[in-house]
């Protein structure tokens, strides 16, 4: 809803329950492929997976991140609808491992209602998604549907998981002449988020730092503005100064590559850089 002069209702109420003080930093959790994809594993089966991701978890566990956002990192080439057997693997995956001492969500690229699903079975407390807009993308054209996700959510009755609305998608241009900012007020007002997510080019890669200023400014403080590409141990205490939070996940990898292990010398950098 949204009153006359054009600002949205205030949703930071739902975000600030969750990342209670401070701003937060969100830790990647890459799943390795799953099931009926391409790159899986099949002599591994699912148990190096949950190997591979609990031996991540062990390292990121031991640093002070606000959450961990678990995603299918590996499931390339990504689809816009990912099967049924995706959707289980991830729900098994995120229900044994998922720490409870602190908040989790779930991402599954890049389908927002499967997601969601495997949020709410797990217990997720946030998804992450690309919900809003149409793209030309490495996967095709892109038309998510906000207004469909968000029923699905009241249909679950799962109002408590929050939505974070990717903006800037990694592998995809908007269609459309509205500039970043422009497209962000918008969203805010017709899409109701509880975050706005700027990234950059492709996973790893940093957004350009004035258009997150430029983002943060049209939204008014409305909803939160993390970072979510390209967060860095030689960049974040900057993004810091705009952002309300980032969300990192490359370089917390081996040679600051996506697709490695998580190496802990880079998650001890790391959070010295942010927290320092």
């Amino acid at each position: 809803m949204s009153s006359g002069n054009g600002r949205a209702a205030n949703r930071a109420p739902r975000f600030s329950a969750l990342f209670a003080g401070g701003k937060p930093l969100i830790a990647m959790v890459h799943v390795p492929p799953l099931p009926g994809t391409p790159l899986y594993d099949r002599a591994g089966g699912m148990e190096f997976l949950l190997s591979s991701v609990s031996r991540d978890l062990e390292i990121l566990a031991g640093a002070p991140f606000s959450a961990f956002l678990f995603c299918n990192e590996g499931d390339r080439p990504y689809s816009f609808n990912v099967g049924y057997e995706a959707v289980a693997a991830m729900t098994r995956v995120v229900t044994e491992l998922a720490p409870r001492d602190r908040l989790f969500g779930v991402d599954l690229l890049w389908d927002p209602r499967a997601a969601l699903a495997v949020g709410v079975a797990s217990g997720a407390g946030f998804i992450r998604e690309v919900v809003t807009g149409t793209y030309e993308s490495d996967m095709g054209l892109w038309n998510p549907d906000a207004g469909a996700l968000l029923r699905e959510r009241a249909r679950l009755g799962a109002d408590d998981v929050a939505v974070l609305m990717n903006i800037t998608p990694e592998f995809a241009s908007r269609l459309g002449t509205r500039e970043v900012a422009q497209v962000a007020r918008s969203v805010v007002v017709s899409s109701l988020p509880d975050a706005i997510l700027v990234s950059g080019p492709m996973a790893g890669a940093e957004p350009d730092l004035d258009t997150v200023k430029r983002v943060k400014d049209a939204v008014a403080g409305d909803v939160p503005v993390l970072v979510n590409t390209g967060a860095k141990a030689g960049n974040i205490r900057q993004f810091l100064e705009v952002a309300d939070g980032a969300i990192v996940g490359s370089d917390l990898k081996r040679d600051g590559y996506t697709w490695n292990p998580v190496d802990a010398d880079r998650v001890n950098r790391f959070v010295a850089a942010a927290r320092g």
